[in-house]
């Protein structure tokens, strides 16, 4: 109280020197004057780098919720897409091509067993027996091993017990396509001694030996080997959903089965 009477009565007498006493005083507070501010500063920087971090996190968390629900919705409308594709594929088939029996989906498919077996989402309720072709969109699939009231066994293409007679598309080069169990499919012509494979040299079935249609697609030629050549399928079963069971092929019959209509999986026995 008593400093503060002596500064009033100072500002009062001598006013210039008040003013000179108050810069001083000013001039000595200053560096506690920025300190502070640098400690109040680092203070509110810390709460706002807090709080945008507990932002941060709850955008985060929603941001990954919102891409896992885009990812879901994205995988389903590509299979929706595929399935269409495919289902689109057997319509023109059936446009064309009268030789369907029924109409049906691939259930599973085996993928390591030594044995390629796929289940048909149809049986003897529509039809299917033993022997008859089974067709994708894409290509042939393989035939029925044996057919259940309403499902059935299909032996794939790619099993080592399945040969399909088949020629070259360019040029109607005639060979046999045999399952290597893997996958894959081994490719020899007729006359061992000429191996004219290339890849990317496109098979179809040829239509020899009765059961396959002709002109069906097989595979297409990935590697030349020193007996014949290494094909891999067009119609994958592991990502063909539906399919067509065709008639078994002989060429006495084969304009009658074009006229016939195809069942469907609806479609009363």
């Amino acid at each position: 109280a008593v400093a503060g009477l002596l500064l009033a009565i100072l500002s009062v007498v001598d006013p210039v020197g008040f003013a000179q006493l108050r810069i001083a005083s000013q001039e000595v507070a200053a560096p506690v004057a920025r300190a502070s501010r640098s400690v109040i500063g680092s203070i509110a920087g810390i709460d706002d780098s807090v709080s945008a971090y507990v932002r941060a996190g709850s955008q985060n968390r929603r941001l990954r919720k919102e891409l896992a629900e885009t990812r879901r919705q994205l995988v389903a409308t590509s299979s929706l897409q595929e399935e269409n594709r495919q289902l689109k594929g057997l319509l023109a088939l059936q446009e064309t091509d009268k030789a369907a029996v029924a109409n049906g989906y691939l259930l599973t498919s085996t993928s390591t067993s030594s044995k390629r077996i796929a289940l048909l989402s149809i049986g003897r309720n529509l039809g299917v027996t033993a022997g008859q072709p089974v067709r994708g969109a894409d290509g042939l699939i393989g035939r029925v091993l044996s057919s259940g009231p309403s499902v059935s066994q299909v032996l794939l293409l790619t099993d080592v017990d399945n040969i399909v007679p088949v020629r070259r598309a360019r040029d109607g080069l005639p060979a046999l396509a045999n399952g290597r169990g893997n996958g894959d499919l081994d490719v020899r012509t007729l006359n061992i001694a000429n191996n004219p494979f290339k890849p990317g040299d496109i098979l179809v079935t040829s239509g020899t030996g009765g059961l396959y249609p002709p002109n069906i697609q097989v595979a297409i030629v990935v590697r030349r080997q020193n007996d014949g050549a290494l094909a891999r399928p067009l119609a994958d079963p592991a990502k063909v959903d539906a399919v067509s069971v065709l008639r078994p092929y002989t060429p006495d019959n084969i304009e009658a089965q074009r006229a016939r209509p195809a069942a469907t999986p609806g479609d009363a026995p």
